[in-house]
């Protein structure tokens, strides 16, 4: 019995591209990517999923092992491919920093920071539990898996071997940060209104009773109704937010 091994150069050099694009994104995912899960689990998740992508895309690979320059330029290809994939769900993760840091602001809690568990940087209190919140909804719902889908269909748009079309992923990029944008300034417009309101009013009350210590007064006040109003919208604003990543998701899978 004789066992055929000359492919295995080919189907190895296969799998380190493969694994290049996977673990690339792996390592900025949110949930995956941040910086308090061992590495070790993320290079386990890296390699599981390179293990079932492989032989979806096999064919795509066109190795020639005669030259190891071919494969550095495609393994660098590869890796800014991930990148570009894996940066684009982090974004998304952002808008909810963005929220909580205009919620602070409005309610008196900007100076209020802790270390964020998910960046391991000081970040505002609410933006962090946002951020926590959503990273739970995220693997609740199951939506992580529309993750993994972005990442098979990426063959589809990225083909390995062929030149990145630079103007798409600028494109990508751009409404990328400024959707992210948006749509925080979208989830905190409720404390928007609420701190244009509540200043208005305090500034009146000032003018009215100058011997009554305003700050004092409006403070503790505005943290309550502003943790009242929170209360009250969360539920609209989290679902708002799984709508907004669910978009970006399928905006990154072809319509077939």
């Amino acid at each position: 019995m004789r066992i055929d091994v000359s492919l295995l150069p080919a189907l190895g050099a296969a799998f380190m591209l493969a694994f290049a694009r996977i673990g690339a994104m792996v390592m900025l995912l949110p949930g995956l990517g941040e910086v308090n899960i061992p590495v070790r689990i993320k290079l386990a998740i890296a390699l599981l999923l390179t293990f079932i992508m492989l032989p979806l895309h096999r064919a795509a690979y066109h190795v020639d092992m005669q030259s190891i320059t071919p494969l550095v330029v495609m393994m660098v290809h590869e890796i800014i491919i991930g990148i570009v994939l894996g940066a684009t769900a982090r974004v998304t993760l952002s808008a909810l920093q963005v929220a909580g840091s205009i919620i602070a602001q409005q309610l008196g809690l900007g100076f209020v920071t802790s270390v964020d568990p998910t960046q391991g940087q000081q970040g505002v209190l609410i933006g962090n539990f946002l951020t926590l919140l959503g990273i739970a909804l995220l693997f609740a719902t199951d939506t992580h898996y529309l993750v993994i889908a972005a990442l098979n269909d990426s063959y589809k748009i990225f083909a390995p071997g062929e030149l990145m079309p630079s103007g798409d992923v600028a494109a990508l990029a751009t409404r990328a940060f400024s959707a992210a944008f948006k749509i925080g300034l979208q989830l905190s417009a409720p404390f928007l209104v609420f701190g244009l309101v509540f200043n208005i009013g305090l500034g009146v009350l000032a003018r009215l009773m100058p011997q009554m210590q305003v700050y004092f007064v409006g403070v503790p006040l505005s943290i309550f109704t502003g943790f009242m109003i929170l209360a009250a919208v969360l539920t609209t604003m989290m679902g708002t937010y799984m709508d907004y990543f669910i978009g970006v998701m399928h905006d990154l899978m072809p319509l077939n």
